[in-house]
């Protein structure tokens, strides 16, 4: 078990440390910022759907390792679903991270499983779950910022 959690930590530190998919993404038909006053954490989903399929997508902002861990892996995660593939992963997701159901499915989440410790660190789940609930939200097609608070 501590080896699983030791390479859970180095998946969120080669994430935060290289993100993936991040910066500004041209010709973005969807753009939407996400803010988490509690740690300042802030970033911009920036997505290019065609058709309710997430064809591109891409992040810029800045926050802690989490933040930017859980956002790097949300897009690799979430690029080349539908919109309704995605809203089930992002279901699936909190629910990992929010609830105490035993170990998470690595079938079902894949590298998604290293952020599902920030659960027994409540003051972290919003750093974790920012950028899912900018993504939710640009799917559901609102337009206002997104707050954790």
């Amino acid at each position: 078990m501590h080896e699983l959690k030791d390479l859970y930590q180095e998946v969120i530190v080669d994430h935060n440390r290289s993100p993936r998919n991040f910066g500004k993404l041209a010709g973005a038909n969807r753009v939407l910022e996400g803010y988490n006053p509690l740690c300042g954490d802030r970033l911009t989903l920036y997505l290019n759907v065609k058709d309710n399929k997430i064809e591109n997508i891409t992040f810029d902002g800045s926050g802690c390792a989490i933040s930017v861990a859980s956002a790097s892996l949300m897009t690799e995660t979430i690029k080349g679903k539908s919109t309704g593939e995605a809203e089930g992963i992002f279901h699936s997701f909190h629910d990992m991270v929010t609830t105490d159901s035993g170990e998470p499915d690595f079938d079902k989440m894949g590298k998604l499983v290293a952020i599902a410790g920030v659960r027994d660190y409540p003051t972290r789940v919003k750093c974790a779950t920012l950028c899912w609930h900018t993504l939710h939200s640009i799917i559901q097609g609102e337009r206002a910022s997104v707050s954790t608070e």
